[in-house]
């Protein structure tokens, strides 16, 4: 299926350099002032308006009737008032009918009105008049490009890269979108070789190696352009990466070995090797990339933090490694973002350390402290080691972000039934319990915690029948 691929002309793209921008054709002021300078110079194929000429007679002065109707449409036109400057230039016509400038100007009008048939119409008469004005052309193209009509869009835009080779660009975009992948690709190999490599061409062939699917194609294109110019790192990685989509990790890992005897010093390498070391049970190696990349300023903080979470889940698998781990971690102390703290987290976890585990959820929730699974993470664990002051202070914060998370309300009272504040445990128990929906295992836990707060009140009544319940739910899970 073909991308809706929105063109920019190419004047633009010199502006932008972006391919993406749509269709605006909105032309600078001083384009238009000058366009209206060359179409008013006298030529021999059209009566000619001597703007400095005084009448001579009784009928009054024509040329400064027209000249006052066409600069009152380029000010409607300016304001956005399309219709009214259509008529003004309609005016202009009754008064001479052989200037091109009028019908083009009526067919950007016409264009902004959204009325094809009349804006094609007008920006034909101006093109038979002026053949080879590239800014008539232009106009068209777009008019045909709106209407999704790719056919007169190709064949407008063929006689305009006549005139200006810089629309290639658009015309290899329009063959996208009829599916002719193969000029459009000779188009694009043109480009570069003469303009050298582009974001906004590169966008494109890869658009197209992705809808073909031709992944060989794509592969060879960044060899050729890696046997052209062999010291360009950036072309090197991406072979590595399109290798390792296709997960051809031989020819990858390759690749990988290639550019660093090219770019000794590549730190960007390393992003791809220590994957590749880890796999050939090179760890030694793989420690050292990692290493590499932690320690590396050029390398952002979210692919830092993709290659430390890779070695925690390595070190899960063999905690032999662990010394290792946690001189990695050292490294990045002061850039470790929340989700590198939570994933620590979840490691020491797993691995049964619970202080180094909440010493890591608790880091994350700092840079995310409304981060609800984040604030569940810490509150668990602090009960958990018995830190019952820390779990009141973070269950009371938490419950001002969140007033209806009965969790919070449950952790609140185990905290104040420790701390030996049985009825404020009860006050937040049953206040919880009202939020509780479908959750027979909280349920139950809820009812275990106000049977400690009642029997702390020496309420044996109310402990029983709490326990009572709680026992009844847990038979039933």
């Amino acid at each position: 299926m073909n991308p809706n691929y929105q063109i920019v002309n190419a004047k633009k793209l010199r502006k932008t350099d972006s391919f993406f921008l749509g269709i605006t054709m909105k032309r600078n002021f001083y384009i238009l002032v000058m366009l209206i300078g060359i179409l008013f110079i006298p030529q021999s194929s059209y009566a000619q308006v001597d703007f400095n000429k005084r009448p001579d007679d009784d009928l009054g002065n024509v040329e400064d009737e027209f000249q006052e109707h066409f600069f009152e449409a380029l000010k409607q036109k300016g304001i956005e008032n399309y219709d009214r400057a259509v008529v003004a230039l309609q005016k202009c016509l009754n008064l001479n009918s052989k200037l091109p400038v009028i019908y083009f100007e009526l067919g950007k009008n016409y264009n902004k009105l959204k009325n094809f048939g009349a804006a094609e119409d007008a920006l034909k008469k101006a093109i038979d008049m002026q053949p080879d004005n590239v800014w008539f052309l232009d106009e068209l193209y777009d008019v045909y490009y709106q209407q999704d009509d790719i056919k007169n869009a190709l064949k407008t835009i063929k006689q305009l890269v006549k005139y200006h080779p810089d629309y290639k660009e658009d015309l290899a975009a329009l063959y996208v979108r009829e599916e002719k992948y193969k000029q459009a690709l000779s188009i694009l190999d043109e480009l570069d070789a003469e303009y050298g490599l582009s974001e906004s061409r590169d966008a494109m062939r890869n658009d197209i190696y992705s809808i073909t699917g031709n992944a060989d194609d794509r592969i060879d294109n960044l060899k050729q352009r890696i046997a052209n110019s062999p010291n360009n790192e950036d072309n090197h990685l991406k072979l590595i990466y399109r290798y390792s989509q296709t997960r051809d990790f031989k020819n990858a890992y390759k690749a990988a070995t290639n550019l660093l005897k090219i770019k000794p010093d590549s730190k960007f390498v390393h992003l791809a090797l220590y994957k590749f070391y880890l796999q050939d049970d090179k760890v030694k190696e793989a420690i050292n990339s990692v290493k590499i990349v932690l320690t590396s300023p050029e390398i952002n903080a979210n692919a830092k933090a993709k290659v430390l979470k890779d070695f925690v889940a390595f070190v899960a698998k063999n905690p032999e490694y662990e010394t290792d781990l946690i001189d990695i971690t050292s490294l990045v102390d002061e850039n470790k973002d929340a989700q590198t703290h939570h994933d620590l987290g979840q490691y020491y976890l797993k691995a049964g350390d619970k202080v180094k585990a909440l010493s890591n959820f608790k880091e994350a929730l700092k840079q995310n402290p409304n981060d609800y699974k984040l604030i569940k993470d810490v509150l668990l664990l602090q009960i958990d080691i018995k830190d019952y002051n820390s779990a009141l202070t973070e269950s009371e914060r938490a419950l001002t972000l969140y007033p209806a998370q009965p969790l919070l309300y449950l952790v609140n009272g185990v905290a104040h039934n420790n701390l030996g504040h049985p009825q404020k445990a009860i006050d937040n128990l049953e206040m919880g319990l009202d939020f509780l929906v479908d959750s027979p295992n909280m349920e139950a836990d809820f009812y275990s915690e106000l049977s400690l707060a009642y029997k702390a009140l020496n309420n044996i009544s109310k402990s029983e029948t709490f326990a009572k319940k709680a026992k009844a739910l847990k038979a039933q899970l």
